[in-house]
């Protein structure tokens, strides 16, 4: 698999990227496992009608999450997007067949101030008008319930949420959404582990979860949708599958997926359930040591695990500035500049970097160990 993947980059003249950052875009989002290109490649023996297939797999991702229903999508940027259609158009064709032109529906979503990412966007696609609550320093019980108002179509929580000082925890957010009669999108992109991440946020009373597949193994572009019956069904048709199977004019045509990802999605969320992640982080725990080993007695570094708390899959070097004569800064980007160009996890608010063993091909850590000797010595 090696050769040929080298060869076409060289080809093209586009360098290969050692990513020990993790699940980013960017970087083509993670590599799924034999098993799942296994399925992926019996996929493309048969042609087979989407909208079945699509129904299919959403039931049994339901039935794995222990939800009411589940959509594939184009990523999670995607599942937002359908999502918050659903809720701002109802179950009429009309609305439906309208967007993004929201004229007559409530279609404002408020995001607590501390909560803003650029991602938010993704949910004025089909005419949601986003409404920032809250001050600079946090967003209270009074200012979130104050902006409820007769436009209001939805509160928009980015997960985990409980580690960004000053945003009000998402059961709060929920116990006053639905006290208005206010639904709940969540945006979960990343949080699939532990496990029970991926059914928790529709446990405690959120409408609709969006998630990135990439993160539990998936191709880049696929996501799920996840929560209540009713508005998942509306959402699947603001999605491609009920334009093209259906007599709908959604705006969702543009965000396709293939029967090839639809069934990565189903066996590696299947698989993400049932491996062994213990076995996977001691796997991990292997590599950081050797990393680590070949790191220690270089001047102007200090070595820890990261994340900091939970167990660890990666190693957080410290930069001194002062000993080593370059920023964290200078010696991402010098990593970035070689080649292959090696992309790390930055963290320059703590002058440092972090090299993840989640996204990391086997023996990857050893060049970057090398690597980082020149660039630090």
């Amino acid at each position: 698999m090696e050769a040929p993947m080298a060869s076409i980059f060289e080809e093209l003249n586009v360098r290969p990227v050692l990513n020990a950052q993790g699940n980013r875009t960017l970087l083509g989002g993670g590599t799924p496992s034999e098993t799942v290109r296994t399925l992926m490649d019996d996929s493309e023996e048969f042609y087979v009608n989407l909208g079945e297939l699509m129904d299919s797999v959403g039931h049994r991702i339901a039935d794995m999450l222990g939800v009411e229903a589940a959509l594939v999508t184009s990523g999670c940027s995607a599942a937002l997007a359908v999502g918050a259609a659903a809720i701002i158009s109802g179950d009429n064709q009309d609305n439906i067949e309208r967007m993004p032109d929201t004229t007559g529906m409530r279609s404002e979503i408020l995001i607590q101030r501390q909560l803003r990412v650029k991602y938010d966007r993704c949910m004025t696609i089909p005419g949601g008008k986003l409404v920032e609550i809250g001050d600079e320093d946090r967003t209270t019980v009074d200012q979130l319930e104050a902006a409820i108002g007769p436009n209001t179509a939805a509160i928009h929580y980015l997960a985990p949420g409980d580690r960004t000082p000053g945003a009000l925890p998402i059961e709060t957010v929920i116990e006053i959404g639905h006290a208005h009669d206010v639904p709940i999108i969540v945006d979960a992109a990343g949080q699939v582990y532990p496990t029970d991440l991926l059914s928790a946020y529709v446990n405690m009373g959120a409408d609709l979860v969006a998630y990135g597949a990439k993160y539990f193994g998936a191709v880049n572009s696929s996501g799920v949708l996840t929560g209540r019956k009713e508005l998942v069904d509306v959402a699947r048709k603001h999605s491609f599958i009920g334009f093209e199977d259906s007599s709908v004019r959604s705006f969702g045509r543009p965000m396709k997926v293939d029967r090839q990802e639809v069934v990565a999605v189903y066996g590696a969320l299947r698989e993400w359930l049932t491996m062994n992640h213990e076995d996977r982080f001691a796997a991990y725990e292997v590599r950081i040591s050797a990393l680590r080993s070949d790191l220690t007695g270089l001047s102007g570094i200090t070595l820890s695990d990261y994340p900091a708390h939970g167990p660890a899959e990666g190693l957080f070097i410290e930069i001194d500035a002062d000993v080593v004569g370059k920023t964290a800064g200078d010696v991402i980007e010098e990593l970035r500049a070689g080649n292959p160009s090696i992309w790390v996890r930055e963290h320059q608010d703590d002058n440092g970097l972090a090299v993840r063993m989640l996204t990391l091909k086997e023996n990857g850590e050893q060049i970057i160990a090398q690597r980082l000797r020149e660039i630090l010595s």
